[in-house]
């Protein structure tokens, strides 16, 4: 396994700093969980897609056009649903509980790998153990602050699972095409479906305060680009493996954040559960950073 260098290393380091400003910034947002979501993704794409017109135009066209577009339709609604549901439970919920609920995410991707005829190492599943016996008590712990703290852990374990399938459905398309491409094509269909629903929904688009428009864009400068961008970058110069753990970052880095700037902390009863649910989550990626000969694992699309 090989092992990050200076210059990785410190893209992890500015990657998890961006990733994890993410839930504090939605949580002080004075806007529309679904409006951010979409704004969030809309100016992202509108960012990255004229670096892919002008560096990727048959790739572009391939993705439109070939038979990878499908998938990739299906990653940018995987994807659509992952932060229609994940953006809502930090305004639910506690902003370190919303974080660590989401990053369950490996414990479905080995799920939906099982489902797809991958053989799980044992300790996968004992990690999926953990997790999800972490994740009911945490939840459950909520159940004594609000039914509303309730709703928000359980819309952020959705947006965990759809995560999942968007990465799942992604990892086929990624093969052949670049991160520029991909995700400007999947933010694309994300920024499409969330719009619709916005609009079925009535949520308003506009109108919002100066502190709220200056917390999107730093949504989509921080985690949406600098973050995974960092992260994408990384994985040139250290394993898919460490790259996912660097990710576990983000729960705490969340935590401290919501802490020092919104006077946000998960009820006490709810700690043991959230650690028992990183420790899960861990054992899961580190058992499948060594799949058996011929096993591929999976990566997120960055």
């Amino acid at each position: 396994m090989p092992r990050p260098d200076l210059l990785a290393a410190g893209a992890l380091a500015v990657g998890v700093l961006g990733v994890s400003s993410s839930a504090p910034l939605i949580a002080y947002a004075a806007a529309p969980a679904l409006a951010i979501a979409f704004w969030r993704n809309a100016l992202a794409a509108g960012a990255l897609a004229p670096v892919a017109v002008a560096t990727r135009p048959g790739e572009l066209r391939r993705l439109l056009t070939g038979r990878e577009g499908l998938v990739t339709v299906v990653a940018g609604v995987a994807l659509a649903a992952h932060f229609g549901a994940w953006v809502p439970s930090v305004k639910l919920t506690s902003v370190a509980t919303a974080t660590a609920l989401v990053a369950t995410q490996p414990v479905w991707q080995g799920l939906i790998a099982r489902a797809q005829g991958r053989r799980l190492p044992v300790a996968a599943w004992a990690g999926i153990g953990l997790a999800v016996a972490g994740a009911v008590a945490a939840t459950g712990a909520d159940l004594t602050v609000s039914g509303q703290a309730v709703a928000g852990d359980l819309l952020a374990i959705a947006g965990g699972v759809a995560g999942a399938v968007y990465t799942a459905a992604g990892e086929r398309v990624r093969a052949t095409t670049s991160t520029t491409g991909y995700t400007t094509v999947c933010y694309g269909v994300c920024t499409g479906v969330l719009v619709a629903v916005c609009l079925l929904g009535r949520v308003e688009l506009g109108g919002y305060p100066a502190a709220a428009w200056l917390a999107i864009g730093a949504l989509v400068v921080g985690p949406q680009l600098l973050g995974h961008s960092m992260f994408s970058y990384a994985l040139r110069r250290a394993s898919a493996t460490t790259v996912s753990v660097m990710y576990l970052l983000e729960v705490p880095g969340a935590a401290l954040i919501g802490w020092l700037w919104l006077g946000q902390l998960p009820a006490p009863a709810a700690w043991p559960g959230l650690v028992l649910l990183l420790a899960g989550v861990a054992v899961v990626i580190r058992a499948r950073g060594r799949p058996p000969a011929g096993l591929r694992t999976s990566r997120s699309p960055g």
